[in-house]
């Protein structure tokens, strides 16, 4: 348990009452998918105060990716299906949370280049995590795991969406982590290419 992040402490928590309803884990990993499309949808209109709700919409979403997790944990109702169909609804999260903002932040300064990075950082997500769940078959999780220091991850960024865009810099926001999407395609590739002792394929 001390070596969960601190988000997946919290949703191992929300989740407990859970455990004796008929609340399946996948019920959570679609609802985190309908809330990530609710939030990208919210972003698309390109209204500043529906971005508001679609930042607190995503940061739902990525906290409810947790929450499947634990829950099946907890009830013993893990699966391959359940592991796979997680991968897919983050990785449609981030998909759709780039192309809304991307389309949203269009018809602004960006023009249709907030499109053009939000398609280009939407669309690494796929290969990102086609990439990822390859290498976690043939070399194990342990090869996939992300760094983390004093209970949190390098994704645990993306919560920084909230503040960020209440605060008015959702384009700020939207340059950075769109290039640093693109940059950790970059980094993944590198790493699938890498044999399991440190040398390329």
């Amino acid at each position: 348990m001390t070596n969960k992040p601190w988000d997946q402490r919290l949703a191992a928590i929300v989740v407990r009452p859970l455990a004796a309803t008929p609340v399946h884990p996948n019920h959570l990993t679609a609802l985190s998918l309908v809330t990530g499309l609710g939030a990208a949808i919210l972003f698309a209109q390109g209204d500043p105060r529906t971005a508001d709700w679609a930042a607190l919409l995503f940061m739902v979403a990525v906290f409810g990716d947790h929450t499947d997790g634990e829950l099946a944990r907890l009830t013993a109702k893990t699966s391959r299906f359940g592991h796979y169909f997680d991968y897919l609804a983050g990785s449609a999260n981030y998909t759709m949370l780039f192309i809304g903002i991307g389309f949203g932040l269009s018809g602004g300064a960006l023009g249709s280049w907030a499109l053009v990075l939000g398609l280009a950082a939407g669309l690494s997500n796929p290969i990102i995590v086609t990439l990822r769940l390859t290498m976690e078959i043939k070399r194990g999780p342990a090869t996939i795991r992300h760094p983390s220091f004093a209970g949190f991850e390098i994704e645990d960024f993306i919560y920084l969406i909230g503040p960020i865009t209440w605060a008015g810099g959702l384009k700020v926001f939207f340059l950075a982590y769109g290039l640093g999407t693109l940059g950790y395609l970059l980094w993944t590739v590198v790493l699938f290419l890498r044999r399991p002792g440190g040398s390329r394929n």
